[in-house]
């Protein structure tokens, strides 16, 4: 407890010395999220600042090993740094499929040359990565993939398409599920490819939503040549990556940035009320309106709570298996409803599209509602998540 003590005390005095005040506090002028790659532009000098030092430090993944660009801090220390960034209003604002997904599967299963290669590049936000798993055919039934890889040589010829593939027209690297083998039964002969997005041959489209814009493309591989080199794990094996990929992405889903929104935009549920109602103060005028509220926002603390409960017992050890597919679907519906909510709670206002005439977070609670509406298909739908559940979880039979 004494190393840990004098850990804070160091971690302390790195993060007064280091961190920009700009940085700190309630009305810092840190992003919420810096997403990385080769296009990204930080504008604020400070925030440059603070990158380059956190990456300096290792500390933009503070539990990866040092060889790979992390700080190599246990979950204790990595619980204390939390902790002292929480005090000072600071955070790094650096988070990607790269942290989140990949990075995690590449120290499972990639070797040490990959490792070498790709790990500190994510950790420093270098480069930015999406996924390729979804196709037009294989969403929920992701196995019956059909984007190809054929060997030629020292190479991988693929050939096929990919869809919903996030942020694919701004990123450097795709990590791609491909079929390696079409005549073994579909869980096999699948492999995990990684493809550099500027290899001749692919090509990204986006993909516009009903809310009018959208992080989804369709993303098309013409005879892309892809070294072997670039397989993680066994030929035909890449199923087992698949699945651990998956679980850290639900993981990602329910507890990390980029989640789905559970109505914690700049107003409360409470103040949008009392705009719309026209009740500056004391008890909302309607019974009905007042209970839906409580129960929306005790629902939201009981599962950070309860969220929270689970992310330290994870950085004890214990990590977060099934349970992932539990909190995904909870975080998705509750999203989904608090997004709901407040669409009402905004009345005439939740109709805008446009127009500097109403509440300047009108329109984009407008936009939030509509995209809530996927919030249950991503990662796996909600009923992918329930058969999970009862299988992994409850063990029930099929």
């Amino acid at each position: 407890m004494s190393d840990l003590n004098t850990f804070r005390q160091e971690t302390r005095a790195w993060l007064n010395e280091n961190c920009p005040a700009s940085c700190q506090g309630d009305d810092n002028i840190l992003p919420d999220i810096l997403w990385g790659g080769r296009r990204q532009k930080i504008a604020e000098p400070d925030v440059q600042r603070w990158m380059d030092r956190l990456v300096a430090q290792g500390w933009t993944i503070p539990a990866w090993p040092k060889e790979y660009g992390g700080g190599g801090l246990s979950d204790d220390e990595s619980k204390v740094l939390a902790e002292e960034m929480s005090a000072i209003g600071t955070h790094s604002p650096l988070y990607s499929f790269g942290i989140s997904m990949l990075g995690p599967a590449l120290l499972e299963y990639a070797t040490e040359e990959q490792k070498r290669e790709h790990l500190p590049r994510i950790a420093s936000g270098e480069i930015r990565w999406c996924q390729g798993y979804s196709e037009p055919g294989s969403g929920s039934d992701l196995a019956s993939l059909q984007c190809k890889a054929v060997k030629d040589g020292d190479d991988y010829v693929v050939t096929g398409q990919k869809v919903w593939t996030s942020t694919a027209d701004v990123s450097d690297w795709i990590f791609c599920l491909v079929r390696t083998d079409s005549d073994a039964p579909k869980h096999e002969g699948i492999s995990f490819l990684l493809i550099d997005m500027e290899s001749e041959g692919v090509s990204a489209r986006p993909i516009v939503l009903l809310s009018g814009a959208s992080p989804f493309c369709e993303t098309f591989f013409d005879s892309v040549r892809v070294p072997i080199a670039n397989r993680v794990h066994e030929e035909n094996k890449g199923w087992s990556v698949a699945k651990a990929l998956l679980l850290h992405e639900r993981t990602m889903l329910a507890g990390g940035p980029g989640r789905a929104s559970t109505g914690d935009q700049k107003r409360t549920l409470l103040q949008v009320a009392r705009d719309s109602m026209n009740a500056p103060t004391g008890p909302l005028p309607d019974k009905a309106v007042r209970a839906e509220i409580a129960q929306t926002e005790m629902d939201q603390m009981c599962y950070a709570a309860t969220l929270q409960k689970v992310q330290d017992a994870a950085k004890a050890g214990k990590g977060m298996g099934p349970e992932g597919s539990m909190f995904k679907l909870y975080l998705s519906e509750l999203g989904q409803r608090s997004a709901d909510l407040r669409q009402r709670l905004n009345g005439a206002d939740g109709l805008i599209w446009d127009g500097d005439e109403f509440h300047p977070e009108a329109k984009e609670s407008t936009r939030e509602w509509l995209y809530s509406r996927a919030s249950t298909i991503l990662g796996g739908t909600s009923e992918i998540q329930l058969n999970i559940i009862t299988k992994r979880v409850l063990g029930l039979p099929e």
